[in-house]
C-alpha cells in the first residue's frame, strides 16, 4: 500500500515551490493530499494541486466532502505524514499554540504523524525571537524542521528565510519515515 503524505500549503510567495514538491511525491508513488489556507490560494490555485496530487483539494472547514466524515480530520487519519511547506510564520506559532482556525492548523492539530515543516519567510520574520520560541516549542514536540535557505527573498532583502528546495523537504520526508518504520 502506497504511503500517503498530507502537504499543507501556507500564503507565501513560495507556495510555487509546493507544486515541486506535490510532483515529486505523486512521480514516486505516494498519495498525495493537499491542505491550503485561503492565503495559499491567492497565490496557487486548488486547481493546480488536484492537477498534480490527483486528489480533491482540502481547502476549508466546511467544505462540501464526500464522506461523512469532515476531510480535515479524514486526512489527519489517513496520513502517514504531515508536510507543511511553505510554512509562514503565522502558521508556526498556530501550531505552537494549538489554534485550529482554519483547515490546515485543524488537520495539523488532529494528526499524529509526523510533522514536516519548511519555513518560508522574511528573514527578520524568521529571527524575532517569537518565531525562533515557536520553533523550539514546534521541536520539542517531535516536529522536524527542514531549515530555510539563505538569499535574496521576494520581500527584496537577503537573508535566512528562504523555503527550503523541494528536494530537500522530500528526502526529508522519506528520511522521517525510513526511520518511523525502524
Amino acid at each position: 500500500m502506497a504511503k500517503h503524505i498530507a502537504v499543507g500549503v501556507t500564503g507565501s510567495i513560495a507556495a510555487y515551490k509546493a507544486c515541486e514538491l506535490v510532483r515529486l511525491f505523486s512521480k514516486e508513488g505516494y498519495e498525495v493530499s493537499v491542505v491550503m489556507t485561503a492565503a495559499a490560494a491567492r497565490f496557487v490555485t486548488p486547481l493546480t494541486f488536484r492537477t498534480l496530487s490527483r486528489n480533491p483539494v482540502c481547502t476549508g472547514l466546511f467544505d462540501d466532502v464526500g464522506e461523512w466524515i469532515p476531510d480535515h480530520i479524514s486526512i489527519a487519519d489517513r496520513c502517514d505524514a504531515l508536510v507543511i511547506a511553505p510554512c509562514t510564520a503565522n502558521v508556526l506559532a498556530k501550531l505552537a499554540h494549538g489554534l485550529a482556525d482554519d483547515a490546515l492548523t485543524a488537520t495539523a492539530l488532529a494528526c499524529v504523524k509526523p510533522l514536516i515543516l519548511a519555513p518560508a519567510m522574511n528573514v527578520n520574520m524568521w529571527e524575532h525571537p517569537a518565531t525562533q520560541a515557536n520553533l523550539a516549542v514546534l521541536k520539542s514536540r517531535g516536529a522536524v524542521v527542514v531549515e530555510p535557505g539563505e538569499g535574496g527573498l521576494a520581500c527584496g532583502t537577503t537573508g535566512r528565510g528562504r523555503m527550503p528546495e523541494p528536494l530537500e523537504i522530500f528526502n526529508a520526508t522519506c528520511a522521517v519515515l525510513a526511520s518511523a518504520r525502524n
